[in-house]
């Protein structure tokens, strides 16, 4: 009788001891979507005469992200080959050695971290892009943020509409900065990723 009592004890304070271990949720894994991201920009055309707006076609790269410990790593990789004016002679020209010369730097890259999360969502990515073969810190505010389950893949997915700017001559790319060009570029992307399989 005193065994059972004493195996009773055990067994009651091992199952204490499993309810007070604090519960922790591992990091999730997200895979861009490229068909639902697109990084695009607004550039001055003539010193204020217009603004020409452009995208990047073709993303790829990962999302970590764990909203119970309010962290977050991003890494996405641009296609530069895939820049996107809406206008055929702009396009071949900004690929050309002029601008982006994507023969040499076919690939931009943009790694962050989440952070300034309200209410467990990220605000803000404090990161680096690497464009034209140049790296510089660049840090964007996640205007909207939201995780859901897609209704069509059936897969938790996650979305934002981030902010940023850069100047365009800091990364080597003053393509008509004597024309009075302005060489501060407006970034705003959009991205969706999908969790992965």
């Amino acid at each position: 009788m005193i065994q059972r009592h004493t195996n009773f004890v055990w067994c009651l304070l091992a199952a204490l001891t499993l309810v007070s271990l604090p519960c922790t949720a591992k990091p999730k894994f997200y895979e861009i979507d490229s068909s639902h991201t697109y990084p695009s920009f607004e550039a001055d055309h003539m010193g204020g005469l217009s603004t020409w707006r452009g995208k990047i076609n073709a993303t790829s790269g990962t999302i970590m992200l764990d909203l119970e410990e309010e962290t977050g790593d991003i890494n996405v990789t641009m296609d530069m080959a895939t820049i996107d004016f809406g206008h055929l002679k702009m396009n071949n020209h900004a690929k050309s050695d002029d601008m982006f010369d994507v023969k040499k730097f076919p690939l931009a890259t943009y790694t962050g971290r989440l952070i300034d999360f309200v209410d467990g969502e990220p605000t803000a990515v404090e990161g680096k892009l690497t464009l034209h073969g140049v790296s510089k810190p660049v840090n964007l505010s996640i205007k909207s943020f939201k995780c859901m389950l897609h209704p069509m893949k059936l897969r938790r997915v996650c979305g934002a509409d981030a902010y940023g700017s850069i100047s365009r001559a800091d990364f080597g790319i003053d393509y008509a900065k004597l024309f009075g060009f302005s060489m501060d570029v407006a970034l705003r992307i959009s991205v969706e990723a999908l969790a992965a399989k």
